[in-house]
Formats: structure tokens, C-alpha cells, sequence
């Protein structure tokens, strides 16, 4: 009875650490634009320091679940839980506070502001007044941490040069140094290496990796290209038609008769 009992406490303790672990939490997510139901009851979650990927077919709702969990999007049903904290419709701004940063399809710096002063504008500002913030000159400790980011993603020599000046490329790496400056807990990047040309497609993997093993960042990715979210994911969903259709690891997911029928039809 004792042994059974030490069976029945340690297996409680184990799912109790699985549940804890769980950074994020979306439970029976729903969405719709009118008639058409984007997300339907999505059931997903997220372990901290775990780099997750997100696939589906064009249209399968990947970019809308972004968008709910992110604040964009006030979901029409369902829950998020993200850091132990109900989410559900909060602003955009309101989430970023609690340790939540994303990258877009389309890369959004400020194309007259430097490569170092768009870093500047990407901390957090949780504790400060908007006219606080717009007047603070750089400080020590604000320019240390940009320029760590900077040499972390190899754009260091780039700092003094508009945003506009850089490749599309370089704008991708900035935007995921940007995304850092933020000491976020889980950052959720969209497509991060669409059109970028195979060598820093190289590099952009490379970075995500080192950011998740140095910092232990928690990374949910967005990727067409098959072989990058395969070979960087630990974990990954499969959305089709708005739905879940397949969770596993990417051996899992690649093997699944359900999942290429999703991408390739018959």
C-alpha cells in the first residue's frame, strides 16, 4: 500500500512539473471573419525553452492563431494562457509586457532611424511613461545590450546605417535582434527565413538555436520551407482548414499519411 501510494504522489508531482512547465496554453481557440471560421476549438501548448514549429497548408489559420495570441485578433472563442496569466483579448502592448515579442511575414523597421536606434526602441518600456521614453537619451547599460545583440546576429558593423540601407536579409536578422531586446520569454516569429538567400538562411537557423540554448529563449515559428522547420523544431502542430490535424515530432509529423495529403492532396 505504501509502494502504491509513492507511486500515486510521484505520478501526481510528474503531470503537476508537465503542467507548470507549459509557458503557453491555447485551449479551443476560435476565430471567425464573417461565415468563415478560421480557427475552430484549436487545442495547442508551448514548454518554455522549447523552439516548437507551426505548419499547414496557405489559408490553414497559422498567421490568425499569431495574431489571436498576440492581441491582434480578439479570438471569438476559446482561451490563452500564457505564463500562468489569462490573455484572452488583451492588447497587443498589454501581452508584449508579460514577456511576449513577434517578428511579421513582412519585416516592419524603421527605414530612417540606424539599425542601433531601432534596437533602442525595441526594449521594453513596461515601467516607463511614453513621454519618458521618447526623451531618454541612450544609456550605458541600453547601449551595451543593443550592441551584445548586434554582434550576437553579426550585424554589429551595420549599427550607424538606416534601416533602409541594409538587405532584406540583414533586415531579418535585425528584426530577430530586435525581438530579443526585449528579454522576451517566448518570441513567435512569422516566416523568418522567407526570401532570404540560402546562406542566411544558414545563419537566421543558427541564431534561433544559439538564442534558445544561450539565453533560453522559447521560440513558436511559422516556416514554408520544410526542411528549416524540420531540422530546427523540437516539437511541432500541423493546422489544416483551421483545425489541428497532427502534433509530434517532426519525424512524426513528416512520416504522417494525413499531413501530406494536407500539402499535396491525392
Amino acid at each position: 500500500m505504501a509502494d502504491q501510494n509513492n507511486n500515486l504522489s510521484n505520478t501526481i508531482i510528474k503531470v503537476q512539473n508537465q503542467e507548470d512547465n507549459k509557458i503557453l496554453q491555447i485551449r479551443q481557440l476560435t476565430k471567425r471573419f464573417g461565415g468563415l471560421t478560421a480557427l475552430n476549438k484549436v487545442n495547442m501548448h508551448i514548454r518554455e525553452s522549447e523552439i516548437l514549429g507551426l505548419i499547414g497548408p496557405n489559408g490553414s489559420g497559422k498567421t490568425t492563431l499569431f495574431n489571436c495570441v498576440t492581441g491582434f485578433y480578439k479570438p471569438d472563442g476559446g482561451q490563452i494562457i500564457f505564463r500562468g496569466e489569462d490573455t484572452t483579448g488583451k492588447r497587443p502592448s498589454d501581452v508584449a509586457k508579460l514577456g511576449m515579442s513577434r517578428s511579421f511575414q513582412i519585416t516592419r523597421p524603421f527605414d530612417e532611424l540606424t539599425v542601433f536606434e531601432n534596437m533602442f526602441i525595441s526594449q521594453s518600456h513596461k515601467n516607463e511613461s511614453i513621454v519618458g521614453t521618447t526623451y531618454t537619451r541612450f544609456n550605458d547599460t541600453t547601449r551595451e545590450k543593443a550592441d551584445e545583440l548586434l554582434k550576437f546576429v553579426e550585424i554589429y558593423k551595420l549599427r550607424d546605417h538606416k534601416a533602409a540601407e541594409i538587405s532584406f536579409g540583414q533586415r531579418k536578422l535585425l528584426e530577430l535582434a530586435c525581438t530579443l531586446m526585449q528579454d522576451p520569454e517566448m518570441v513567435m516569429l512569422d516566416e523568418p527565413t522567407a526570401g532570404v538567400n540560402p546562406t542566411l538562411i544558414n545563419k537566421i537557423i543558427d541564431d534561433i538555436i544559439r538564442a534558445n540554448e544561450k539565453f533560453g529563449t522559447t521560440f513558436l515559428i511559422i516556416e514554408h520551407n520544410m526542411n528549416v522547420i524540420m531540422g530546427i523544431s523540437h516539437r511541432m502542430y500541423v493546422l489544416a482548414s483551421g483545425e489541428v490535424l497532427r502534433e509530434g515530432t517532426p519525424e512524426e509529423v513528416r512520416n504522417d499519411p494525413q499531413v501530406l495529403e494536407a500539402y499535396f492532396g491525392d
